[in-house]
């Protein structure tokens, strides 16, 4: 009979007591021998305003101690259907942002290879160029990314080409990312000049505006996800700042008219199906947050990420 582990009950030991980890499962050493990693990358080297999210992991772990052991709408268990265990943070340098990149790479490279799925949070949104660079080394993949920034600007402060700005721009030009194969959910916001995003949609991009979804719906646009990525290779990567900042304030990039918390479930719900590769939740800045708002969000948008990728590891063993 195959064991899997097993968060700490929250009817036996309360939520404030014991060591803080992500759903309270054991804190493990290496992947060796899991299907889904949690993963914290406690690095904001890429922040060009409000710095904070390299606390993310750290805070998220903590608020994930409210979540249960099963889905209510889905009836999906993951820790009953796949081995899941918290391996820690990724190492990371936190005052040269080129050898931090490539820690990151390093370390995510590393779980990779045990043929872990890898479900990180951040950490600044540049920390996903690392992990794609880990995980795309056998050629592009597609890409589902919820965001309120389409991230595929050229370089910040000069010649800089490394920020949370970019990091989609540098992806698709070192061949990590097919252009085709990606879609953007819910850009908004006010931007540097008008045809700041022509870049992207030249390349094939899809950029769906929040407008454009408010007007679709969530099931109408979910399924023109599915069609965009297909059944290949897809990495999911989640910017907390897609979430309006009244439901998720602790941030670095704040932009007023985004998803609502149960809009953001819904989609990420309909991600069953897709070939995900890996998943991260990102931009959680605690020092702006009130409360623990946001890294609850962060922590149950890991908790519905977790839930997806638990039931395609059962479906396909």
């Amino acid at each position: 009979m195959t064991t899997f582990h097993q968060p700490v009950d929250a009817a036996e030991v309360p939520r404030f007591a014991g060591h803080s980890t992500f759903m309270r499962l054991p804190a493990v050493p290496t992947a060796e021998g899991l299907d889904i990693a949690l993963i914290g990358i406690p690095w904001d080297g890429g922040t060009t305003n409000r710095a904070g999210a390299r606390h993310g992991p750290r805070e998220v772990r903590n608020q994930s101690s409210l979540m249960r052991a099963a889905h209510h709408a889905s009836g999906i268990a993951p820790f009953s259907i796949a081995h899941v265990a918290d391996v820690g943070d990724l190492p990371v340098n936190p005052i040269n942002l080129l050898d931090g990149l490539k820690l990151i790479e390093t370390g995510m490279a590393q779980i990779a290879a045990t043929g872990a799925l890898p479900l990180s949070c951040g950490g600044d949104h540049l920390t996903t160029l690392p992990v794609l660079r880990a995980l795309a080394k056998s050629g592009p993949v597609g890409l589902i990314h919820f965001d309120a920034h389409s991230d595929t600007n050229d370089s910040y402060f000069g010649d800089n080409p490394f920020t949370h700005g970019t990091p989609f721009r540098r992806a698709i030009e070192e061949g990590l990312l097919d252009p085709h194969r990606i879609v953007q959910i819910g850009i908004r916001g006010s931007v540097y000049e008008p045809g700041e995003h022509d870049w992207a949609k030249a390349q094939g991009i899809r950029i769906i505006y929040m407008e454009e979804f408010v007007r679709r719906g969530v099931a109408e646009v979910m399924a023109e996800v599915h069609s965009i990525v297909g059944d290949r290779a897809t990495y999911v990567t989640f910017d907390v700042d897609s979430i309006d900042p009244s439901m998720a304030p602790g941030t670095g990039t704040p932009e007023i008219g985004g998803f609502t918390t149960r809009e953001a479930q819904q989609m990420v719900r309909l991600l069953a199906g897709v070939n995900i590769i890996g998943a991260d939740v990102v931009e959680v800045a605690p020092p702006f947050d009130l409360a623990g708002m946001t890294a609850l969000v962060g922590a149950t948008m890991m908790f519905e990420l977790l839930c997806v990728m638990a039931d395609l590891v059962d479906r396909r063993r």
